[in-house]
Protein backbone atom coordinates (compact mmCIF):
# COMPACT_ATOMS: atom_id res chain seq x y z
CA UNK A 1 0.00 0.00 0.00
CA UNK A 2 1.30 3.31 -0.84
CA UNK A 3 0.45 6.11 1.57
CA UNK A 4 -1.37 9.22 -0.04
CA UNK A 5 1.30 11.55 -0.34
CA UNK A 6 2.16 15.14 -1.67
CA UNK A 7 4.06 15.75 -4.53
CA UNK A 8 7.37 16.68 -2.09
CA UNK A 9 6.14 13.15 -0.30
CA UNK A 10 5.15 14.22 2.93
CA UNK A 11 1.47 12.57 4.16
CA UNK A 12 -1.51 14.28 4.43
CA UNK A 13 -1.42 13.87 8.90
CA UNK A 14 2.71 15.67 7.74
CA UNK A 15 0.85 18.49 5.92
CA UNK A 16 -1.63 19.35 8.55
CA UNK A 17 0.87 19.20 11.70
CA UNK A 18 3.08 21.62 9.39
CA UNK A 19 0.14 23.72 9.59
CA UNK A 20 -0.82 23.69 5.85
CA UNK A 21 -4.68 24.04 4.82
CA UNK A 22 -6.13 20.93 3.34
CA UNK A 23 -9.22 20.84 1.44
CA UNK A 24 -11.54 18.48 2.03
CA UNK A 25 -15.18 17.66 -0.02
CA UNK A 26 -18.09 15.55 1.91
CA UNK A 27 -20.52 13.13 -0.22
CA UNK A 28 -23.59 12.30 0.94
CA UNK A 29 -25.39 13.00 -2.68
CA UNK A 30 -23.25 12.04 -5.36
CA UNK A 31 -23.07 8.14 -6.61
CA UNK A 32 -20.74 8.33 -9.47
CA UNK A 33 -16.88 8.58 -9.21
CA UNK A 34 -16.81 11.83 -11.96
CA UNK A 35 -17.69 13.82 -8.72
CA UNK A 36 -14.42 12.31 -7.39
CA UNK A 37 -12.36 13.43 -10.48
CA UNK A 38 -14.20 16.56 -10.18
CA UNK A 39 -12.62 17.50 -6.90
CA UNK A 40 -9.12 16.35 -7.88
CA UNK A 41 -9.89 19.11 -10.61
CA UNK A 42 -10.41 21.68 -8.54
CA UNK A 43 -7.36 21.12 -6.43
CA UNK A 44 -9.70 19.34 -3.19
CA UNK A 45 -6.42 17.60 -1.07
CA UNK A 46 -9.46 15.07 0.42
CA UNK A 47 -13.02 13.46 0.10
CA UNK A 48 -14.57 12.19 2.99
CA UNK A 49 -17.98 10.01 2.84
CA UNK A 50 -20.09 9.93 4.94
CA UNK A 51 -21.97 6.82 5.29
CA UNK A 52 -23.61 8.07 8.68
CA UNK A 53 -26.42 9.91 6.76
CA UNK A 54 -26.47 8.84 3.96
CA UNK A 55 -27.41 6.01 2.00
CA UNK A 56 -24.86 5.36 -0.29
CA UNK A 57 -23.94 1.45 -0.99
CA UNK A 58 -20.34 -0.35 -0.02
CA UNK A 59 -19.52 -1.09 -3.52
CA UNK A 60 -19.96 2.65 -4.68
CA UNK A 61 -18.10 3.73 -1.79
CA UNK A 62 -15.07 1.76 -2.70
CA UNK A 63 -15.12 2.81 -6.14
CA UNK A 64 -14.71 6.94 -4.93
CA UNK A 65 -12.17 5.71 -2.19
CA UNK A 66 -10.25 3.93 -4.78
CA UNK A 67 -10.54 6.84 -7.59
CA UNK A 68 -9.67 9.27 -4.68
CA UNK A 69 -6.37 7.36 -3.88
CA UNK A 70 -5.68 6.37 -7.85
CA UNK A 71 -6.13 10.58 -8.07
CA UNK A 72 -3.57 11.17 -4.83
CA UNK A 73 -6.48 12.30 -2.80
CA UNK A 74 -6.44 11.28 0.92
CA UNK A 75 -10.20 9.25 1.32
CA UNK A 76 -11.83 9.14 4.42
CA UNK A 77 -15.11 7.14 5.31
CA UNK A 78 -17.37 8.24 7.67
CA UNK A 79 -19.15 5.07 9.14
CA UNK A 80 -22.22 4.83 11.15
CA UNK A 81 -22.73 5.07 14.73
CA UNK A 82 -21.76 1.78 16.12
CA UNK A 83 -21.15 -0.35 12.97
CA UNK A 84 -17.43 -1.58 13.43
CA UNK A 85 -18.25 -4.32 11.40
CA UNK A 86 -17.94 -1.96 8.13
CA UNK A 87 -14.54 -0.81 8.84
CA UNK A 88 -12.83 -3.54 7.43
CA UNK A 89 -14.79 -3.55 4.53
CA UNK A 90 -14.45 0.22 3.13
CA UNK A 91 -10.55 -0.34 4.26
CA UNK A 92 -10.22 -3.47 1.68
CA UNK A 93 -12.36 -1.35 -0.79
CA UNK A 94 -9.68 1.46 -0.61
CA UNK A 95 -10.42 4.07 2.58
CA UNK A 96 -7.28 5.75 3.50
CA UNK A 97 -8.85 7.18 7.52
CA UNK A 98 -11.79 6.59 9.07
CA UNK A 99 -13.81 8.78 10.89
CA UNK A 100 -15.90 7.21 14.09
CA UNK A 101 -18.83 9.22 15.37
CA UNK A 102 -19.82 9.09 18.95
CA UNK A 103 -17.41 7.85 20.30
CA UNK A 104 -17.55 8.70 24.14
CA UNK A 105 -15.03 6.45 26.42
CA UNK A 106 -11.33 5.49 25.91
CA UNK A 107 -12.74 1.89 25.75
CA UNK A 108 -14.71 3.04 22.44
CA UNK A 109 -11.50 4.38 20.91
CA UNK A 110 -9.62 0.92 21.74
CA UNK A 111 -12.70 -0.36 19.97
CA UNK A 112 -12.02 1.64 16.93
CA UNK A 113 -8.29 1.23 16.71
CA UNK A 114 -8.79 -2.83 16.95
CA UNK A 115 -10.89 -2.69 14.10
CA UNK A 116 -8.64 -0.66 11.50
CA UNK A 117 -5.49 -2.09 12.56
CA UNK A 118 -4.21 -6.14 12.08
CA UNK A 119 -2.63 -8.43 14.97
CA UNK A 120 -0.52 -7.14 16.85
CA UNK A 121 -1.87 -3.86 16.90
CA UNK A 122 -5.71 -4.45 16.23
CA UNK A 123 -7.84 -7.36 15.39
CA UNK A 124 -8.60 -6.41 11.67
CA UNK A 125 -9.43 -9.64 9.81
CA UNK A 126 -7.20 -10.56 7.08
CA UNK A 127 -8.01 -10.36 3.05
CA UNK A 128 -4.77 -11.19 1.01
CA UNK A 129 -5.47 -9.15 -1.79
CA UNK A 130 -7.65 -5.67 -1.62
CA UNK A 131 -7.74 -2.82 -3.84
CA UNK A 132 -5.02 -0.49 -1.73
CA UNK A 133 -2.56 -3.35 -2.79
CA UNK A 134 -3.46 -2.96 -6.37
CA UNK A 135 -4.38 -6.76 -5.55
CA UNK A 136 -1.14 -7.93 -5.55
CA UNK A 137 0.11 -11.30 -3.67
CA UNK A 138 2.57 -9.81 -1.02
CA UNK A 139 3.71 -11.23 1.80
CA UNK A 140 1.56 -11.28 4.53
CA UNK A 141 3.05 -9.51 7.26
CA UNK A 142 4.96 -6.79 5.30
CA UNK A 143 1.01 -5.92 4.03
CA UNK A 144 -0.23 -5.85 7.54
CA UNK A 145 2.31 -3.64 8.45
CA UNK A 146 1.78 -1.39 5.59
CA UNK A 147 -1.61 -1.31 6.30
CA UNK A 148 -1.49 -0.56 9.73
CA UNK A 149 0.99 2.10 9.17
CA UNK A 150 -1.13 4.02 6.52
CA UNK A 151 -4.63 3.73 7.76
CA UNK A 152 -5.57 7.63 9.48
CA UNK A 153 -8.04 7.24 12.16
CA UNK A 154 -10.17 10.20 13.77
CA UNK A 155 -12.39 9.25 16.53
CA UNK A 156 -15.38 11.44 16.72
CA UNK A 157 -16.47 13.26 20.03
CA UNK A 158 -19.98 14.56 20.14
CA UNK A 159 -20.93 15.36 23.44
CA UNK A 160 -20.26 16.78 26.99
CA UNK A 161 -19.42 13.29 28.00
CA UNK A 162 -16.97 12.77 25.65
CA UNK A 163 -14.82 15.54 26.28
CA UNK A 164 -14.85 14.23 30.03
CA UNK A 165 -13.50 11.61 28.68
CA UNK A 166 -10.96 13.54 26.45
CA UNK A 167 -7.36 12.82 28.19
CA UNK A 168 -8.15 9.46 28.36
CA UNK A 169 -9.35 9.15 24.45
CA UNK A 170 -6.57 11.02 23.47
CA UNK A 171 -4.12 8.86 25.33
CA UNK A 172 -4.75 5.44 22.99
CA UNK A 173 -2.71 4.37 20.70
CA UNK A 174 -3.47 4.19 17.54
CA UNK A 175 -5.98 7.37 17.97
CA UNK A 176 -4.52 10.15 15.04
CA UNK A 177 -7.04 12.52 15.34
CA UNK A 178 -9.12 13.82 17.92
CA UNK A 179 -12.95 15.08 15.93
CA UNK A 180 -15.19 17.51 17.35
CA UNK A 181 -18.35 17.92 16.08
CA UNK A 182 -19.70 21.23 16.78
CA UNK A 183 -23.44 20.79 15.48
CA UNK A 184 -24.03 17.68 17.47
CA UNK A 185 -21.82 18.71 19.97
CA UNK A 186 -24.05 21.85 20.26
CA UNK A 187 -27.14 20.10 20.28
CA UNK A 188 -26.16 17.81 23.17
CA UNK A 189 -25.41 21.29 25.31
CA UNK A 190 -29.16 21.96 24.32
CA UNK A 191 -27.59 25.28 22.55
CA UNK A 192 -28.05 23.55 19.00
CA UNK A 193 -26.70 25.69 15.94
CA UNK A 194 -24.73 28.23 18.52
CA UNK A 195 -21.01 26.80 17.69
CA UNK A 196 -19.45 30.23 18.69
CA UNK A 197 -20.85 30.08 21.93
CA UNK A 198 -18.82 30.69 24.83
CA UNK A 199 -19.11 27.04 26.09
CA UNK A 200 -18.22 25.31 22.54
CA UNK A 201 -15.22 27.66 22.28
CA UNK A 202 -14.10 26.53 26.06
CA UNK A 203 -14.87 23.11 24.88
CA UNK A 204 -12.33 23.33 21.67
CA UNK A 205 -9.88 25.05 23.45
CA UNK A 206 -9.74 21.69 26.28
CA UNK A 207 -9.86 19.45 22.90
CA UNK A 208 -6.88 21.62 21.54
CA UNK A 209 -4.60 21.25 24.93
CA UNK A 210 -5.19 17.59 25.80
CA UNK A 211 -4.56 16.75 21.73
CA UNK A 212 -1.11 18.97 22.22
CA UNK A 213 -0.39 17.24 24.87
CA UNK A 214 -0.90 13.82 23.66
CA UNK A 215 0.26 14.45 20.15
CA UNK A 216 -2.97 13.94 18.23
CA UNK A 217 -4.62 16.36 15.69
CA UNK A 218 -7.76 18.23 16.62
CA UNK A 219 -10.05 18.18 13.63
CA UNK A 220 -13.11 20.18 13.92
CA UNK A 221 -15.86 20.28 11.73
CA UNK A 222 -19.17 22.41 12.02
CA UNK A 223 -17.53 25.58 12.09
CA UNK A 224 -19.29 28.92 10.94
CA UNK A 225 -16.98 30.06 8.03
CA UNK A 226 -13.36 31.32 7.30
CA UNK A 227 -13.22 33.57 10.18
CA UNK A 228 -14.49 30.71 12.97
CA UNK A 229 -11.67 28.49 11.06
CA UNK A 230 -9.16 30.71 11.60
CA UNK A 231 -10.01 31.37 15.02
CA UNK A 232 -9.60 27.86 16.12
CA UNK A 233 -6.62 27.08 13.84
CA UNK A 234 -4.74 30.44 15.35
CA UNK A 235 -5.92 28.38 18.89
CA UNK A 236 -3.94 25.31 17.32
CA UNK A 237 -6.64 23.12 15.80
CA UNK A 238 -5.64 21.58 12.64
CA UNK A 239 -5.67 23.27 9.33
CA UNK A 240 -7.97 20.66 7.95
CA UNK A 241 -11.01 22.70 5.80
CA UNK A 242 -14.49 21.55 5.18
CA UNK A 243 -14.51 23.30 2.18
CA UNK A 244 -17.96 21.86 0.51
CA UNK A 245 -20.28 19.53 1.01
CA UNK A 246 -22.16 18.20 -1.87
CA UNK A 247 -25.74 18.45 -1.09
CA UNK A 248 -25.08 22.01 -0.04
CA UNK A 249 -23.17 22.19 -3.27
CA UNK A 250 -26.15 20.96 -5.18
CA UNK A 251 -28.78 22.87 -3.29
CA UNK A 252 -26.71 26.02 -3.34
CA UNK A 253 -26.60 25.81 -7.52
CA UNK A 254 -30.12 24.61 -8.04
CA UNK A 255 -31.23 28.09 -5.89
CA UNK A 256 -28.89 30.29 -7.87
CA UNK A 257 -30.46 28.79 -11.12
CA UNK A 258 -33.81 29.00 -10.79
CA UNK A 259 -33.72 32.37 -8.85
CA UNK A 260 -31.90 33.60 -12.04
CA UNK A 261 -34.39 32.42 -14.73
CA UNK A 262 -37.17 33.66 -12.71
CA UNK A 263 -35.95 37.21 -12.66
CA UNK A 264 -35.21 36.78 -16.39
CA UNK A 265 -38.55 36.03 -17.18
CA UNK A 266 -40.17 38.50 -14.74
CA UNK A 267 -38.42 41.03 -16.00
Amino acid sequence: MLDVTSPDGRTFAERLRAGEPCYSLGIRTARSVDFVRMAASSGYDAIWIDLEHSTIPLDTTAQMTATARDLGLEAWVRVPEGDFGVIGRVLDGGASGLIIPQVETAEDARKAVSYCRYPPEGSRSHNALTSPFGFRRMDGKVRAAAANRSVFLQVLLESAHAIDNIDAIAAVDGVDAIGLGLNDLSANLNIFGDVRAEAITTLCRRAIEVGAKHGKLVIIGGLQGPDHYRELVDLGAAPYVFAAIDTDIFVDVLDQRIARWRAAISA
